[in-house]
Order: C-alpha cells, then sequence, then structure tokens
C-alpha cells in the first residue's frame, strides 16, 4: 500500500501568530514535524501543505517539500485535499499530521498507518492517548463505544461526570489517516452544525456518515495552540532524543 503523508499549515494563527516560523533550536515547528514524519518507516512521501510563501520559502531552506494551497480553506483536512489533487498520483492511504506538533513520534505514525492497514473497512483512523483531565478546551476529547467506533469529539469536558468521575479521558491525536474515497467525500460537504459549534472538522465526517475508528497510544504529544504550549515545547525539547537523530 502505497502512503502519503501531508502536513497542513497556515500563517495566520489567531492565537499564536505565524506560529510554524517559530523556531525552536534554531529550527521552525512546521520543520521538526516535517523532520520527524520523515522518519516514519510507512510514509512513502511528505510534503507540506501550507498557505503562504513564507512558509514555502523556509521549507526550500530546510531542503522539505512543501506546496503552496489556497487561504481560503477551512481548516487542515480542506488543506490535504487541496494538494493530494494537485499530487495527482495514486496513493491508498492519506495521513494527516498537524503542522503545530513539533514533537510527534514517528513511531506514532507508522502505527497509526498499520492500524488502518489492518481495519480497511473504516474511513478514517483517529488515535487517541489517555489523559487525566479534560478540562483544557483546546484539547479535543474522543468518544468511543466498546468497539472503539469514534461516537463523538469534543472540546467540553466528556462524558460528563454525573454519577461517576472519569479516571481517564481520550485525547484527540494530531495524526489522521484518510482513504482517498472519505478525504474526497468530506470536501463535498460544507462546513455542518456540529463542526460549527464545536470548530471540531472530523465532526463533519460524522455526520455526512464516515466511519471513524479509535485506538490508544502510549506516550505523550501536544499541539501548539497558544504561547504557553510553545514555551512548554522549548523546554521538552532539551530532553527530547528524537531531533538528535534528524537528517
Amino acid at each position: 500500500m502505497k502512503v502519503l503523508g501531508l502536513i497542513p499549515t497556515r500563517i495566520g494563527s489567531s492565537r499564536l501568530p505565524a506560529k510554524p516560523l517559530l523556531k525552536i533550536n534554531n529550527i521552525p515547528l512546521v520543520i521538526h514535524t516535517y523532520k520527524r514524519a520523515k522518519m516514519s518507516k510507512l510514509l512513502d512521501d511528505v510534503i507540506i501543505c501550507c498557505d503562504d510563501k513564507k512558509i514555502t520559502d523556509i521549507a526550500n531552506k530546510f531542503n522539505s517539500k512543501s506546496m503552496l494551497t489556497s487561504k481560503k480553506n477551512k481548516n487542515g483536512t480542506e488543506r490535504i485535499y487541496e494538494a493530494y489533487k494537485k499530487i495527482n498520483k495514486k496513493y491508498d492511504l492519506i495521513v494527516d499530521i498537524q503542522g503545530d506538533e513539533p514533537l510527534i513520534n514517528p513511531k506514532h505514525i507508522d502505527e497509526v498507518v498499520k492500524f488502518h492497514k489492518a481495519n480497511k473497512q473504516s474511513d478514517i483512523i483517529l488515535p487517541h492517548l489517555k489523559i487525566l483531565y479534560g478540562d483544557n478546551n483546546n484539547i479535543v476529547k474522543v468518544l468511543t463505544d466498546i468497539h472503539n467506533n469514534v461516537l463523538y469529539l469534543s472540546r467540553s469536558k466528556l462524558p460528563l461526570e454525573f454519577k461517576s468521575i472519569n479516571k481517564f479521558y481520550k485525547k484527540h491525536l494530531s495524526i489522521i489517516s484518510f482513504k482517498p474515497s472519505a478525504l474526497k467525500k468530506f470536501n463535498e460537504f460544507n462546513k455542518t452544525p456540529l463542526e460549527k459549534s464545536e470548530d471540531v472538522e472530523l465532526l463533519r465526517a460524522l455526520e455526512i456518515g464516515l466511519k471513524i475508528k479509535s485506538f490508544v497510544l502510549k506516550g505523550d504529544s501536544f499541539s501548539i495552540d497558544v504561547f504557553k504550549d510553545y514555551k512548554k515545547a522549548i523546554e521538552k525539547f532539551k530532553k527530547d532524543k528524537i531531533s538528535k537523530n534528524y537528517r
């Protein structure tokens, strides 16, 4: 199976402007993500999909593949679909790797690909990490049935602790594997009601009937949404072993 890794990113984050270009150890965040994705053993190619020439210029400087996409894309899923259409090559799986996760583990990418290959009936694979606290609205929580099919995604502290205390919450991990047909169907629809309400794009996939399956990964990862996250990432990189093996 041929697998393509796409890294969507944009210059105009409202919470942290020019986020992809912020540096840790003199390397921009989006390039950290790219270098780590390139360490995956199961991706046949990796491309940064962005909306600004400043990012493509940086990518060229660091010998990273990139592609300019429209500023009109409303989210990363729309951006990677535009890029996939432009590439005009046949792939069996498209893996969305968010550009604001500079500490992403390449082994996690491979685990997602392996899981999708073993669960071909699923349109989308969305892994999760177990976390203790669910009260951060920047973290998307995953709700699943007993077979790990995704029922809902929310920024709220769900499930609600009405009768019992939740020991763990399932944190949305920003490595998402799509069948090309699922990516196409997603982009045939405009924003759906729940997607608009929660500002979680994969709710559109659920609302239009696509099948999403989840599974747990071990380890740690987090997206850089606000300046506090950026400062946290700087500290984390002091002990990071993966970045020492960059090429």
